[in-house]
């Protein structure tokens, strides 16, 4: 049973809203204060943004889901391709979207199945050795965040300027 191919977007999706929401809201209230209080609200918000894609990332369980889709599409992988004795998981401390393959390949599928398992949804790279676990999920969590707030941010901008500009009519 294959899982979907949005099963990473269904993980990065949260995190840039979260970002997003986090920035609508404190750029609005940032843009209408003074030049202190500006900085201090967009910073605020900004980390709001990105302690709220880490507690989606770990205690809301969204990282181990993914590693848990990517692992499980990864074994329905081997299994469609009959190969009992390579075993694939998700390279963890830190959890990455990496995927590990262990076991005695041949030459072919030495350089082969690496590509394969890269073709699978949510799954960044793919090594014989776990060597280097490349970039940890909650730091990419945290990436998504940051731009879902500058992209909240912009928005939030242009949203005061639509409300200075209907300010000068007075009808």
């Amino acid at each position: 049973m294959m899982i979907p191919s949005h099963a990473a977007f269904a993980y990065f999706w949260p995190c840039f809203a979260i970002g997003l929401v986090c920035a609508l809201i404190g750029g609005v209230i940032a843009f209408r204060k003074k030049d202190r209080a500006r900085l201090a609200w967009r910073v605020g918000a900004l980390v709001l943004g990105i302690v709220g894609a880490a507690i989606w990332h770990g205690p809301l369980g969204a990282g181990d889901r993914l590693a848990k889709n990517i692992e499980i599409n990864a074994h329905a992988t081997l299994a469609y391709y009959e190969l009992p004795a390579i075993k694939a998981h998700v390279h963890h401390a830190p959890l990455t979207r990496r995927v590990v393959l262990e076991g005695q390949p041949t030459e072919f599928q030495r350089y082969e199945l690496p590509r394969t398992m890269e073709t699978l949804p949510g799954v960044s790279s793919s090594r014989w050795a776990p060597t280097g676990g490349g970039i940890p999920l909650i730091i990419e969590a945290a990436a998504a965040a940051v731009l879902g707030f500058l992209f909240g941010l912009l928005l939030a901008y242009l949203v005061e300027l639509h409300r200075r500009h209907n300010a000068q009519w007075n009808w």
